[in-house]
């Protein structure tokens, strides 16, 4: 789905809070490399969305989500809009399911943050790892997304060719010695759309993807990526029901010098990932 207007900045009405995860050795937020944007639902689409992000299985999310819409600052300005980081007055999300924020405010803030929250765990490492993907796609999509796109998608993360491609043993795992790095960075989010029951929002993120540790050989890449997920308000909450990716906008690189397996490695097993509500 198009972005709009390119006029329109990524930033929305709300201010941006980051909170880390709690416990747990996976990063409950991670970010994968997005491979080719996904169509419909063909099995070609679903790989695009394992680079990526987007798993599917769903149970009734449970969580403060309100009935009753914001007003006044809190709901922001027109959807679309041109509008800085400021506070806004909305109280962060405190509920969670499977360490996933859930809970989101039945407005346009609410729904940035939900895509914005989605969008990690749907990139991270965790998605490769069968029972932690399971608890990921049951907590953000909606339950009829996930029981329609649940079985493609550990079709694709069970492939042994497809793990062997990028390095992993047959159950997700990374090999003794090697690191495997997956995470979404999460810049921006816009809202396309919006209305009580139904809401699109684009999300700007850059991606880390790749295997460190000597004797890797898919070297840790970035890359950049827009997806725009639409949301449907589900048992007070929202859930994704579709998505679509693009490459970009992609900053120019500086002239830096590229760290070391080691280097790499040891840094994201002492950086934790984090989790973002707006």
């Amino acid at each position: 789905m198009s972005l709009g207007d390119d006029n329109d900045g990524f930033g929305g009405s709300g201010q941006t809070r980051t909170r880390l995860p709690e416990g747990g050795t996976g990063d409950v937020y991670g970010g994968a490399r997005r491979p080719p944007a996904r169509s419909s639902r063909s099995l070609i689409t679903v790989v695009g969305v394992v680079v990526l992000l987007i798993a599917a299985i769903a149970f009734a999310n449970r969580g403060n989500g309100d009935d009753t819409e914001t007003t006044g600052a809190a709901q922001g300005k027109a959807t679309g809009s041109d509008a800085p980081t400021a506070a806004t007055g909305v109280r962060p999300v405190t509920g969670k399911n499977a360490q996933i924020p859930t809970g989101f405010a039945r407005d346009e803030q609410g729904a940035q943050s939900a895509a914005v929250n989605y969008s990690v765990p749907l990139g991270s490492a965790d998605m490769f790892i069968a029972n932690r993907r399971h608890e990921i796609v049951n907590s953000v999509y909606s339950p009829d997304a996930a029981a329609e796109r649940g079985d493609d998608l550990d079709k694709v993360y069970s492939d042994k060719g497809f793990l062997a491609r990028i390095g992993l043993r047959e159950d997700g795992t990374a090999p003794s010695g090697l690191t495997f790095i997956s995470r979404v960075i999460p810049v921006g989010s816009k809202t396309e759309s919006y209305t009580r029951d139904r809401a699109t929002v684009a999300v700007w993120y850059s991606s880390l993807f790749g295997m460190a540790g000597e004797g890797s050989k898919s070297p840790v890449s970035e890359s950049w990526y827009t997806t725009t997920y639409q949301l449907q308000w589900v048992n007070g909450d929202w859930k994704v029901t579709d998505f679509d990716q693009k490459d970009g906008p992609v900053p120019v690189g500086r002239d830096q010098r590229a760290s070391g397996a080691e280097e790499m490695a040891d840094a994201v097993d002492k950086f934790g990932g984090f989790t973002y509500a707006r």
